[in-house]
């Protein structure tokens, strides 16, 4: 039998993630997920070990540099298993499988994970992070009871399997989720949401984008206070603290405090768009100028630092920044002292003839809360929790901001990862093109219309029409597309459609709704899987049911194929969405918090959905339309497709309609105003209490 192999360069060289290639020269033997690895296990009668991570994670750097970097911890793997590497970014339907096992085992998950599989696939013991010490004894005690208690493994991995197929078992309620269930999240957001700093829980906090759309939306219904004062608490809360770029815009993932102030300083793509479209979402229905400057700002930031210029977005940047010796430091790319800012500002002052003095030095520190003490390791994350709601930038401030942006730009940057995912792309889309409309900016439009063209090009498959899931420059097109990127491809081509009146946008929602129901469709109990019915198998299918960082496939699926079948008058797709709604009437009821994003399609059915047809060359009508946030509501106009809310229409009027019946038509924008400010009485009505948001009632 040939011993392990050892190259200067492993097989990870050989492929397209980012992240896989940051572990090329380790002297781990590494096979990414494939036949290849499971074959060579299963030849050697190996368990595969099995480290699952993501190019921004931090804890995936340190593991990497304690272990897989080390001689000693490679020879041992080597020596005693089958190595798999995955990027959980370009293979989710992987990551969820042995997330679940490892949850089931230690009760909890995170990454990097690392699990410990049969040749086969199935799980049988696992973890996240190991320093060295810990992982050299847990591989030999791993290796111990492989050869001494396999019996005792292979039952431990029949019992996880079983547990990582369980959503695929969930059956069907009679009904769709309603009022009783709507006001059971809205009482579980209003016990975890968090009166003083927002949010929902305590440290650390994620912005919870999902659940702040539901409650925006059922106030947008009913004009709540309450429910509105849960979401500017947060949003102002959110966008004061580091969380929050202050010098260059966009968000990073999380905070590890209450008050987000302190960053884990990874950004990612799923977060912009979500963040930048529930601040966009907010200024329409309030007016509020600080959150549009946040969803602005947010948005140049993925243009500027995330697009490419084919037109795909970037999928992240990295916590960590090399320092001048090349090691990373989590931040380090975004902090401050106060010599730092006043070296940065004083040399502006030289090269503009002084006007830039030292009392401006000390009116940018104070605004931006950068101090000696600092608040980060030393350093100072630029904030304005001292000034919660304040961030519009006078004069003095902006161009102090704009010369520390200028500096920073000169420090090493953050790693990116330039996986272009469909998923995110078709998330970012979405929001681009809503804000592009929204705020009349043709070049955000242009942009849209550029990432559409490039996800339609460069990530379908010319000769089977399959999507897949990630793109990478120098290797094109990868791995079959999941449920999650149909989904989210399905909302963003109706985006496209509302913001450019083209209908090939609706042909397009329409084919790639019609590969998500013919592909991964489940005839036996509603719902759609995680993968493709035709594509690769795992050990499990699984259906993805919970909002997570991203909204869930499913939740996505009901809301898009609700909004489509109200555009085209095909009930096939409203039938598919009630089907998904009942396959989640009995769990929502075990977290209701978890299913925002559903909740969404349970309150658009609810209330039915508000159909606006503009006819013929109405520019005037069709901006009172976008400057809008209409949550119940799908329009139509610019070039006429099949569907029922185009028949004998005559050009030059604005429709408004339910279930295609409709009010007389109007010609005027007052007119339109009123039709549209009327559609949106008669929504569920809330008793949140004081407490928060928590009730919906009649």
């Amino acid at each position: 039998m040939a011993g392990p192999r050892v190259a200067a360069v492993n097989r990870l060289a050989a492929e397209t993630s980012p992240y896989l290639r940051q572990h090329k020269d380790n002297p781990v033997d590494w096979y990414a997920w494939g036949d290849e690895a499971f074959a060579r296990a299963q030849a050697q009668d190996r368990p595969i070990l099995l480290s699952v991570g993501y190019s921004a994670c931090h804890w995936c750097h340190v593991m990497a540099h304690e272990c897989f970097e080390d001689a000693e911890v490679a020879a041992r793997m080597n020596e005693l298993f089958v190595n798999v590497k995955v990027d959980r970014e370009e293979r989710p339907d992987v990551d969820s499988i042995y997330m679940d096992a490892v949850q089931a085992i230690s009760g909890r998950g995170g990454w990097p994970m690392t699990m410990f599989l049969t040749p086969d696939g199935a799980p049988f013991f696992g973890g996240t992070y190991y320093p060295k010490p810990s992982f050299l004894q847990l591989m030999t005690a791993i290796d111990e009871a492989w050869h001494g208690r396999r019996d005792e493994l292979v039952g431990q991995a029949g019992q996880l399997t079983e547990i990582v197929g369980r959503t695929a078992r969930i059956e069907p309620g009679a009904q769709v989720p309603g009022l009783d269930e709507l006001n059971l999240a809205l009482q579980q957001l209003g016990q975890r949401f968090d009166a003083t700093w927002g949010g929902f829980g305590g440290a650390p906090k994620f912005p919870s984008t999902m659940s702040l759309e539901l409650l925006l939306r059922i106030h947008v219904a009913n004009g709540d206070a309450e429910m509105l004062d849960a979401v500017t608490t947060t949003l102002d809360a959110m966008a004061a603290g580091g969380i929050y770029d202050h010098i260059g815009g966009g968000f990073s993932r999380y905070s590890v405090d209450e008050r987000w102030l302190v960053p884990h300083f990874e950004k990612m793509l799923y977060d912009e768009a979500l963040l930048a479209r529930i601040y966009l979402h907010a200024h329409l229905v309030t007016g509020n100028e600080s959150w549009r400057q946040v969803a602005t700002e947010t948005i140049d930031y993925v243009l500027r630092d995330l697009g490419q210029p084919e037109g795909g977005f970037s999928s992240a940047e990295d916590a960590d920044s090399p320092d001048e010796h090349g090691h990373g430091h989590e931040g380090l790319f975004y902090v401050w002292t106060p010599a730092q800012v006043a070296a940065a500002l004083d040399a502006d002052a030289d090269a503009d003839s002084g006007d830039q003095g030292p009392h401006d030095v000390d009116a940018v520190l104070a605004w931006y809360g950068i101090a000696d003490a600092g608040n980060f390791e030393g350093r100072s994350i630029a904030n304005r929790m001292h000034a919660r709601g304040v961030l519009a930038r006078p004069a003095v401030i902006e161009r102090g901001r704009a010369r520390l942006f200028a500096v920073r730009a000169t420090r090493l940057r953050p790693g990116l990862d330039d996986k272009v995912l469909t998923e995110w792309n078709a998330l970012m889309l979405t929001t681009l093109a809503e804000a592009a409309v929204a705020l009349e900016r043709p070049d955000w439009l242009a942009a849209a219309v550029a990432n559409a063209e490039f996800l339609c090009r460069e990530l379908r498959d010319d000769t089977t029409g399959h999507w897949r899931r990630s793109w990478q420059r120098d290797g094109g097109a990868r791995h079959d597309a999941l449920a999650a990127d149909h989904a989210a491809l399905l909302q963003a081509f109706i985006a496209m459609a509302t913001a450019t009146g083209q209908a090939r946008w609706i042909d397009e929602a329409r084919s790639v709704a019609d590969a998500l129901l013919d592909r991964f469709w489940d005839p036996e109990r509603g719902g759609v899987f995680t993968n493709a019915l035709d594509g690769a198998a795992l050990i499990a299918r699984q259906k993805d049911l919970m909002d997570n960082a991203t909204p869930s496939a499913n939740s996505m699926a009901a809301v898009g194929l609700l909004r489509l079948a109200a555009l085209t008058g095909e009930r096939r797709y409203g039938e598919h969405a009630d089907q998904i709604l009942r396959l989640a009437s009995d769990i929502v009821r075990q977290a209701p918090s978890a299913f925002s994003e559903l909740f969404a399609a349970v309150d658009l059915r609810r209330t039915g959905t508000t159909e606006i047809v503009v006819t013929g060359d109405r520019p005037d009508l069709v901006r009172e339309v976008h400057r809008r946030h209409l949550p119940h509501a799908v329009v139509a106009w610019g070039e006429r497709f099949d569907s029922p809310l185009w028949q004998d229409r005559p050009d030059g009027l604005a429709f408004v309609c339910q279930d295609y019946a409709c009010l007389a038509p109007v010609g005027t924008v007052d007119e339109l105003a009123r039709l549209l400010d009327a559609s949106a009485d008669g929504g569920p009505r809330a008793d949140i209490g004081s407490d928060g948001p928590g009730r919906v009632a009649e």
